[in-house]
């Protein structure tokens, strides 16, 4: 038995049926949910972390998400979920990025957006490939570029680069302001909600500006820290 079909069976053994169909109705998605608590993931994933080398992580991951069972997927992305990936981390980056191609629903999206902010946080550069993202005919996949940015909104101190990404990000968020779709309008109010509690004057700015066309509901929910 294959290191993937191991940790399936495991994970099929650890589920709970009225669980996985209350998932199922909820998120509404076309996939097999099994009904697994997230801290058994977690749990799962941080252990196979220190056992298996990169490599058999990424295979492992590859073959996790191929499966499209929704716990699976989201263990997948909790495998690739690491602060410092050594040597490189280059083929973790280009698994999640290849993935959110293809995102489909926010809760497989918000797991996988986890693990790709930490490798856009290990190299900037890689913004450069978020920011075709903007312009993708997916939602899912424009939205990720917000989500997997995140990190740059909640900055204390940032310095003159973090700074520039943060504009650089409110500027691909300008141009989701007349996208109506609720979930594009959420992850802006998302972001500026973020960047409020750290830099009230910015976010409220962005808000008198480009942000005053957002649905009053995204407006409300953005300004909710500095304005409750």
């Amino acid at each position: 038995m294959t290191r993937a079909a191991e940790v399936l069976a495991q994970l099929e053994g650890l589920g709970d049926p009225t669980k996985a169909a209350e998932m199922a109705a909820y998120h509404k998605t076309p996939r097999v949910f099994l009904g697994v608590p997230a801290a058994v993931l977690d749990e799962m994933a941080r252990d196979l972390r220190r056992e298996i080398t990169l490599d058999a992580r990424c295979a492992l991951a590859q073959e996790m998400w191929a499966s499209d069972v929704h716990e699976a997927r989201i263990f997948a992305a909790k495998l690739l979920t690491q602060a410092r990936i050594r040597p490189d981390d280059g083929p973790a980056w280009r698994i999640i990025a290849d993935w959110a191609q293809g995102f489909d629903s926010w809760a497989l999206a918000d797991h996988a957006c986890i693990a790709g902010a930490k490798r856009l946080q290990a190299d900037p550069a890689r913004l450069d490939e978020v920011e075709g993202w903007t312009m993708a005919e997916n939602l899912w996949t424009r939205r990720a570029a917000l989500v997997m940015t995140l990190p740059w909104a909640r900055l204390t101190h940032p310095k003159a680069a973090e700074l520039a990404v943060r504009e650089r990000v409110l500027g691909w968020a300008e141009t989701y302001v007349t996208d109506r779709d609720w979930f594009i309008q959420k992850a802006v109010a998302w972001w500026l909600r973020d960047l409020s509690r750290r830099d009230p004057e910015r976010a409220q700015a962005f808000l008198d500006g480009p942000g005053a066309g957002l649905a009053k509901w995204a407006r409300k929910e953005a300004l909710r820290i500095i304005a409750p």
